[in-house]
């Protein structure tokens, strides 16, 4: 039966050009009946000789008798039969109105420390947001992959951690909390500064440094902000205290905001971070500690640098859980599980996202001399999160193949566009080098390179 159906479905596919995706007969049948409609040539007649004799007309046929088929059976098999008749031809069309407006889904189940209950085992996921989840992951992989690009074209200069592999964390995190939160992170920072509602054009320009960058050009790949989001910080493990300094804010101002503060595995053994779990236990701050553990620390393996990797323990006195940082929809849920905690004033919690990058921990690493090229393809062919979130979509009939081509092809349009403005666009003038060095200070001179040159400060 299933190899039936692959052949109708193929056949379908040659005759129109179209995916019709059908996975079960009921389903190929009910496409069938809403929207499939058979012409038949009537050409075949006219271009036999005149002098040749045509067969007398049959017959019409009797009434049909009283079937017990219902309509939709009754169309499937009699359209089956049109479609083996010479010259048939084929027409489908598909509405939103065909696919499924909301699905749920079985998500892995979190390891828990100090907690009675973790996050749910199921998720529910709407269209439109699958959709958006799809595009911001993409968006991120491909933004990445051009800066990969300009960086061995060395438009891209200096320091640059790539993001792709990893983009389920950025954008399930997004999903689960407010546009005023707040977000800080470490230099792997591409995928964040998108989610927080910069555009792609911005980014691609600050990694050219360029003056149409989100910094003005003056801050480059681990230096970028926007409302709420604070960077984009160069040293290991510094931006944690200052997320717990966030959320110290949050909580002396009372405004039901909390702070999100990622780190990686390789800052994971920092003492300041300890340090920030102890006052954020102390003081109760609505904080989420979210380790990326990708697997290595710049080229050393967890398990080589670290007693104890079950890093969501690590607070001994806090909360943590353990998520699969490669599906969106666990991170979100796991996400707003962490949120609704420290918005409850229950304090901070720990979160470790288990993920993996493709790229190597910076371009300076090629990323193979510490792990196997299969080890790397191995998890692209069976944990990428975008495939899998596509998968999940296209089997429940939420999407088809051809609307994720077709956004493939705007995303990648959008890409190129914003690479072209980040190589055509000016540098920033030397005049501008030492403005936005204080936020509301009235201008002021700054001693330039030399003890005689001045240049003007203008906040």
């Amino acid at each position: 039966m299933k190899t039936m159906l692959a052949i109708i479905s193929n056949a379908l596919c040659r005759m129109t050009g179209r995916n019709v995706g059908a996975q079960t007969v009921s389903e190929l049948l009910i496409d069938l009946s809403q929207f499939v409609s058979t012409t038949s040539s009537q050409t075949a007649s006219s271009t036999l000789p005149q002098n040749e004799r045509q067969p007398p007309k049959p017959p019409p046929p009797p009434p049909p008798p009283v079937s017990t088929e219902s309509a939709a059976e009754q169309l499937g098999r009699d359209q089956n039969h049109q479609l083996d008749r010479p010259g048939a031809r084929v027409v489908i069309s598909r509405s939103f109105a065909d696919f499924t407006t909301q699905a749920t889904f079985d998500i892995k189940k979190c390891d828990v420390h100090r907690l009675e209950e973790g996050p749910p085992v199921r998720a529910e996921l709407t269209r439109d947001q699958g959709l958006q989840y799809y595009r911001t992951m993409q968006t991120v992989r491909r933004m990445e992959l051009k800066a990969d690009q300009l960086y061995k074209q060395k438009i891209i200069r200096g320091f640059c951690h790539l993001y792709d592999g990893q983009e389920a964390c950025a954008a399930g995190i997004e999903a689960a909390i407010n546009p005023t939160d707040h977000l800080i992170t470490a230099y792997r920072a591409h995928g964040y500064t998108y989610t927080r509602g910069v555009s792609v054009k911005e980014i691609l320009a600050e990694l050219t440094g360029r003056k149409g960058g989100v910094a003005k050009g003056k801050g480059g790949s681990m230096h970028m902000y926007a409302p709420h989001f604070y960077g984009g910080n160069g040293i290991v493990g510094a931006q944690v205290p200052l997320g717990a300094g966030i959320a110290l804010a949050c909580k002396y101002q009372d405004n039901d905001q909390i702070c999100v503060t990622l780190y990686g595995d390789g800052a994971a053994n920092q003492g300041q971070l300890f340090e920030s779990y102890n006052m954020a236990a102390l003081w109760k701050l609505p904080c989420i500690f979210i380790c990326e553990n990708n697997g290595y620390g710049m080229g050393t393996s967890v398990e080589r640098a670290a007693a104890s990797t079950d890093y969501y323990k690590r607070g001994d006195f806090i909360p943590g859980i353990r998520v699969d940082g490669m599906d969106v929809l666990c991170v979100r849920e796991a996400t707003k599980f962490a949120a609704d905690h420290c918005r409850a004033g229950k304090g901070p919690i720990i979160m470790e996202l288990q993920t993996y990058r493709y790229h190597g921990h910076s371009m300076s690493d090629p990323g193979v001399s510490y792990r196997t090229r299969e080890e790397i393809q191995e998890v692209r062919t069976k944990k990428d999160p975008i495939t899998m979130l596509k998968e999940r979509m296209i089997s429940t009939n939420m999407a088809s193949a051809e609307e994720f081509k077709e956004m493939d092809m705007e995303i990648r349009k959008e890409v190129e566009e914003a690479a072209q403005f980040a190589t055509s666009d000016p540098e920033p003038a030397l005049e501008e080098l030492c403005n936005h060095m204080f936020y509301n200070n009235p201008p002021l001179e700054v001693r330039g390179t030399n003890p005689w040159s001045k240049l003007t400060s203008v906040s």
